[in-house]
């Protein structure tokens, strides 16, 4: 799982860090029982104050996302991918919006766009 924060997103960066963890929660890129870094490796690792970490873990930890197990170290909830709520009608219109462009950019039409997602859509061959 990489972890990308964006200084100039306008976003606290705590919410950003919060985020990107329930969306790999999401997208199986971490698993429940996968060991997080510590607030402070995670603090050097991504260049910020480790009480913004520890207040996205904080957070995470009150829903239930993650677990705190003492000096063993954080690791994701059991049901940490039921707990993960993310805002995904956001999500989705982001990437989408981003896959279109790309197609534009291409010189696809969008009337190819829409018979392409809607054959994608339907489980058959593009």
């Amino acid at each position: 799982m990489e972890i990308v924060i964006d200084t100039d997103d306008g976003i606290p960066l705590f919410s950003q860090l919060i985020e990107q963890i329930k969306m790999a929660v999401l997208t199986n890129q971490i698993d429940p029982g996968d060991q997080l870094p510590s607030i402070r490796q995670l603090a050097n690792d991504l260049e910020i104050n480790n009480k913004t970490v520890a207040k996205a873990y904080k957070l995470l930890e009150r829903d239930s996302v993650i677990q705190s197990k003492g000096f063993r170290g954080t690791f994701i909830h059991p049901e940490a991918k039921k707990n993960s709520t993310v805002d995904l009608k956001s999500w989705i219109l982001d990437e989408l919006g981003t896959t279109i462009e790309a197609f534009r950019k291409s010189g696809v039409t969008d009337s190819e766009i829409r018979i392409a997602f809607g054959d994608a859509m339907n489980n058959r061959k593009v």
